[in-house]
């Protein structure tokens, strides 16, 4: 092929202009991302070679390499990987998938650290070359392709590149980066060995660098050795040294590692600047064998609510890496968890579908699983011992100080996907109830578990009170709150979207059944005293002939009318039946773009307040009767069918 010039995508454009203006912060990142990338490219060879061994040539061992000129002002990643054909090469450094710009864009914060620490997030990774190089040459060949078939592509970062077909003996991909001047202090061998030390360490293939060493300079004078020398140099000697520990890190014992090695792999898989909540590395023994090595992150993925997005585990077999997001190794609802599984039992050729059918991979999943929930009660243990007094909370060990406050952070983050598991994961359901936290009426963070609530129910109570809303605002300020507040009996406030969908599955907890305060007739049994049952009955005789008309004035829009004891302050609130979808989850799924069933609730108005009273006997009976139901209904976070009506209605009695 000749050479032929393309245009960039216009995202990739936009991304280009971004990175070689802005991000300079932080742009030691650039090497990381070049190296993770080689290291994928070798992985990705050796996974094709398990079914066509001549795919390695004559070089079998999977190395990078880096090299510098500094006359040349170059710096060179080269790995002896999958490489790319010429269209695999305008398509993969031309073009960036959905998950890329726009995401990335979206994210931008105006920190140019913080947005420098992004580029590895959303697959970019390759374009970060260009924060220290004014132009970039990638030189490869497909593995099992003839030298003949080598590509080179070239660009200048700006709107275009250059694709030509060259010949190239060695498969795999050189990434030949002309640096700035505000980069050439990465050509210098003490740097780049800093950088891999810190980013790229537990890289398990030999990431080499040709080694140096000092040249006095010439004497001036050589018959004269007092006349002085010229100034020595370092020089390369020709060979190569390995400069990481090319060792996967969860392979070496744990009292090995340190803390600040954990951290550092989680953020080489991840991708993730920021250090990881917590971690578990355990290696299994008994019917199945395999070593995992997983990690809570500690701020939550823009994409956390897309389930279609991949997402799981990296997995290997016998340390040969088969595939990244191994979505079998882990439930949905744990998907925001990171790590690696290396398994001894699984076939080195083993697919997607197999993993779905495997027993090894159910036994590895189950695992993996009562491993996360095991970190996260332990994080929840540490979170109480936080109010602890100063006397206690100075015997802790450094460790467990450290775990601290933690689950509150790991629940506001991802509580709400952690939801997701009561109606996926019956055999942990259990489990995860105990895990769970929700504000309530008593308190507005976070905090407040079920068996929280359940140690302070009220003598006489026999239910876990609760209401869902779309804002915290709107469940503190519910009109189905009212008697409770009077009667000071906590209410648990709900206000996640998942928590209607996951309630669905959960009936009782620890023995205690859940009650919506919002479904059902009103009935706090023991908590009410026979002169207010009393009182109730009596209204609701006064006041059949009015509910009656009230019923028909509302026979489109509302099931039935009764008289309620559970308002205090406003005229009318809206319940649905015990086993009805409530108004919340029916909105909610059509907004979603799904079908749901009508839901015609229960008007129920309150026969002390004021404006009940003046229905009876009122020339303006419909009018009110319409406004009482769509007062109702905006104060529990839905909007009347006919606005319009509604306002008419409102400023003819107000005029």
């Amino acid at each position: 092929m000749s050479k032929q010039t393309h245009s960039f995508q216009a995202e990739v454009s936009q991304l280009l202009h971004l990175v070689t203006h802005s991000l300079y912060s932080n742009s030691e990142i650039f090497l990381r991302e070049l190296i993770s990338n080689a290291s994928d490219a070798c992985d990705k060879l050796r996974f094709e070679a398990l079914n066509n061994a001549a795919l390695y040539e004559d070089a079998p061992e999977l190395q990078v390499h880096l090299s510098f000129d500094t006359a040349a002002k170059t710096l060179t990643i080269t790995d002896n990987g999958i490489g790319m054909t010429a269209q695999e090469a305008i398509d993969h450094l031309g073009t960036i998938a959905k998950s890329g710009t726009k995401d990335f864009m979206s994210k931008l914060s105006g920190d140019q650290k913080s947005d420098a620490q992004l580029i590895g997030q959303f697959g970019v990774g390759f374009y970060s070359g260009f924060i220290v190089a004014d132009k970039i040459t990638v030189e490869t060949r497909r593995a099992g392709a003839p030298a003949a078939e080598g590509v080179r592509w070239i660009s200048g970062g700006t709107g275009d590149f250059e694709v030509e077909t060259i010949s190239r003996d060695q498969r795999g991909t050189s990434v030949i980066l002309h640096l700035r001047e505000e980069g050439l202090v990465y050509a210098n061998s003490w740097k780049l060995k800093e950088i891999v030390g810190k980013y790229s360490d537990h890289i398990s293939l030999p990431i080499l660098m040709e080694k140096e060493e000092w040249k006095d300079g010439e004497l001036i004078d050589p018959k004269d050795e007092k006349g002085g020398r010229q100034p020595g140099a370092m020089v390369k000697t020709g060979e190569w040294d390995t400069i990481n520990k090319a060792s996967a890190l969860w392979t070496r014992a744990k009292k090995d590692i340190t803390g600040e090695q954990y951290a550092d792999f989680y953020k080489q898989i991840s991708r993730d600047f920021e250090a990881p909540l917590t971690w578990t590395h355990n290696r299994v023994e008994g019917s199945t064998e395999y070593t995992q090595l997983l990690y809570i992150p500690s701020k939550a993925p823009q994409d956390l609510w897309n389930r279609d997005k991949k997402a799981g585990i990296k997995l290997y077999v016998k340390r040969v890496f088969i595939m990244d997001d191994a979505e079998a190794l882990m439930p949905s609802y744990l998907r925001f968890v990171k790590g690696v599984v290396d398994s001894a039992d699984l076939p080195l050729n083993v697919s997607r579908e197999l993993l779905q059918e495997s027993r090894d991979v159910k036994a590895i999943r189950e695992g993996c699983t009562k491993r996360v929930l095991s970190m996260l009660e332990d994080l929840a243990k540490h979170d109480k011992a936080q109010q602890a007094t100063d006397e206690v909370t100075d015997v802790l060990s450094e460790e467990d100080k450290a775990k601290l406050g933690q689950y509150s952070k790991f629940y506001a983050e991802f509580g709400a996907v952690l939801k997701e598991g009561l109606g996926e994961d019956f055999g942990n359901r259990e489990r995860l109830l105990k895990l769970l936290r929700f504000a309530s009426s008593s308190s507005d963070t976070m905090s407040v578990s079920l068996a929280d609530y359940k140690a302070r129910m009220k003598d006489g109570q026999d239910a876990i009170y609760y209401i869902t809303a779309d804002t915290l605002a709107a469940a503190k300020n519910s009109p189905q709150l009212e008697v409770f507040k009077k009667k000071g009996i906590e209410v648990l406030l709900m206000t996640d979207r998942v928590d209607e969908w996951a309630l669905n599955f959960v009936q009782e907890f620890d023995g205690t059944p859940l009650q919506s305060v919002a479904k059902g007739a009103f009935d706090l049994g023991k908590l009410q005293d026979e002169e207010e049952k009393k009182a109730a009955q009596e209204a609701a005789e006064t006041f059949k002939p009015m509910l009656a008309k009230l019923k028909e004035a509302l026979k489109d829009k509302a099931e039935d009318v009764r008289v309620t004891s559970r308002l205090v302050d406003s005229p009318a609130c809206l319940v649905v039946t015990d086993d009805g979808m409530s108004m919340q989850l029916a909105r909610m799924l059509k907004q979603a773009g799904q079908s749901a069933p009508e839901v015609k609730p229960v008007l129920e108005v309150n026969p002390e307040h004021a404006l009940v009273k003046k229905l009876d006997g009122s020339v303006h009976f419909h009018d009110l009767a319409h406004i009482l139901f769509d007062q109702a209904l905006l104060a529990e976070g839905g909007l009347p069918a006919d606005p319009a009506a509604y306002v008419k209605r409102v400023n003819a009695l107000l005029s």
